[in-house]
């Protein structure tokens, strides 16, 4: 796609997937309140704010009636996800003033599922594909998550077995195994009539990269896209990921950063 046709898909994605955000599971809601729309979650899950139109006089307020809302919930933390073309062009500088952290910045990238579905890839030798379906499989993904990222991931585990449990039909995980070992995972998220589906957690231990297991897992997903009739896959790239994207045939939409709020501790002042 050319630079016309990214903004043109990045224009339909602010629209469909942030701004007409769906719940990303049973127990959550979305909700848009003025210029805001947010997900909140009672348990285990993501809070945060999905999309945004603000101004320079009344942007500061807003940024505070989220943190009073997500502080008056009781969570430990939320995400505001900025996108570097929301508006004012100074968000992120408000952000970190109200106490925000930024993470790593990610790339956001979109490609062509029914393209990408014709990709001519092989597992590498000795690696199989196992569908996760259930509780073991979602915790052969974490084992995956660990190795690969050196983290531990309960609130995605409990949102996994969660959707699952109650729409398996917005979610495909795939986990790629060295014969009983788990060596890479990657999920796909998508909503019925929704143009785009979400690839999310790619990652692959240290000891398997380069083999082009990562590339096996974006074309398993497109493959079940194309088939679902879904035109577009988003991805918020890694600077890892994002040269292989690339390689594959994926556009820049522009870049994503996630600033977080964390509650103070009793000590803070």
């Amino acid at each position: 796609m050319d630079l016309d046709g990214l903004l043109k898909v990045r224009a339909r994605f602010d629209a469909e997937v942030r701004e007409g955000a769906q719940a990303d599971g049973g127990d959550a809601l979305v909700e848009r309140v003025g210029p805001v729309v947010r997900q909140s979650v009672p348990g285990p899950g993501w809070n945060g704010v999905l999309w945004s139109d603000l101004d320079a006089p009344t942007a500061d307020a807003q940024i505070a009636a989220q943190v009073a809302f997500f502080a008056e919930l009781g969570c430990p933390d939320f995400e505001w996800k900025l996108y570097e073309h929301d508006r004012p062009a100074d968000l992120g500088d408000r952000l970190r003033a109200a106490g925000f952290v930024p993470e790593p910045p990610e790339t956001l990238m979109v490609g062509l599922a029914a393209e990408l579905a014709q990709l001519p890839v092989e597992p590498p030798e000795g690696i199989t594909l196992r569908v996760v379906t259930d509780e073991a499989g979602v915790d052969l993904m974490m084992e995956v998550h660990a190795g690969a990222f050196g983290t531990e991931r309960p609130r995605i585990r409990a949102a996994l077995l969660s959707r699952l449990r109650d729409e398996p039909e917005t979610i495909a995980a795939v986990v790629a195994m060295a014969g009983d070992v788990p060596v890479s995972a990657a999920r796909m998220e998508m909503r019925p009539g929704a143009a785009f589906a979400g690839l999310w957690g790619g990652g692959t231990v240290p000891q398997w990269r380069g083999r082009g297991i990562y590339r096996l897992l974006v074309a398993h997903r497109a493959r079940l896209a194309a088939e679902l009739g879904i035109p577009y896959l988003q991805v918020d790239a890694s600077d890892d990921s994002r040269p292989i994207l690339e390689r594959l045939g994926f556009g820049v939409m522009g870049v994503t950063v996630p600033y977080i709020w964390t509650r103070p501790g009793p000590d803070a002042h």
